[in-house]
């Protein structure tokens, strides 16, 4: 049986970096809810059709509804031997939901891996990103710096911006960081420093705490 796990990080900490490799070399599937958002918003599901609704109007998709398309992908076959959870749960709320949901199944999270990077090397590392406007390629001054040939061209996204990533870090801490101590109260969590380290080093460090 493969694990269920949940990936914890800040915004920008790398957890989705890590969480497709993971998935790839335990050969099972990686659930972004972002991912699925798209999916069900493309193909008009009733599912896409409730959350479009609510991006229409400028609100955020409510928990339940959100527990709700994951639950439903959790059901499908190829979750059977395990998943990687990225993005999802984002609240407290969720946390509890899939806890109660995967009880019913008798089922756990085996593991919650939060990558844990300070927040001043995250204001760093994401204000440091630019992207190319024409092939929509993202650069990072510090990590992976485009050819000198296009540096001129590159533009900061609104969203990479230090303030912008101030912003972001402060809902991280009020909305997302508690899930962090309810999964260390079930015995699920395990710790990794993402600071200082590339990410081949990072997820080496993952492998060496997941449960053998």
């Amino acid at each position: 049986m493969g694990l269920r796990i949940v990936m914890l990080g800040a915004p920008g900490a790398g957890k989705g970096t890590q969480a497709v490799r993971m998935a790839q070399e335990m050969a099972i599937p990686h659930i972004s809810t972002g991912d699925i958002f798209r999916k069900n918003l493309r193909e008009g599901t009733p599912l896409g059709k409730q959350v479009q609704g609510y991006l229409n109007s400028g609100g955020l998709v409510p928990d339940q509804l959100t527990c709700d398309i994951v639950a439903d992908r959790l059901q499908q076959a190829d979750c059977a031997n395990g998943y990687i959870l990225d993005g999802f749960p984002r609240s407290l709320p969720q946390a509890e939901m899939l806890t109660a949901f995967l009880a019913g199944r008798g089922e756990k999270i085996d593991v919650a891996v939060n990558i844990d990077v300070p927040d001043s090397e995250i204001v760093e590392r994401l204000s440091a990103r630019r992207s190319d406007p024409d092939t929509g390629a993202v650069y990072n001054l510090k990590f992976n710096p485009p050819p000198a040939e296009i540096a001129d061209k590159l533009i900061q996204r609104d969203d990479d911006k230090p303030e912008t990533v101030q912003a972001r870090l402060q809902t991280y801490h009020e909305t997302t960081e508690p899930i962090i101590a309810y999964y260390e109260k079930q015995g699920a969590l395990v710790n990794v420093p993402g600071s200082n380290a590339g990410p081949d080093e990072i997820y080496k460090r993952i492998l060496d705490v997941l449960p053998k």
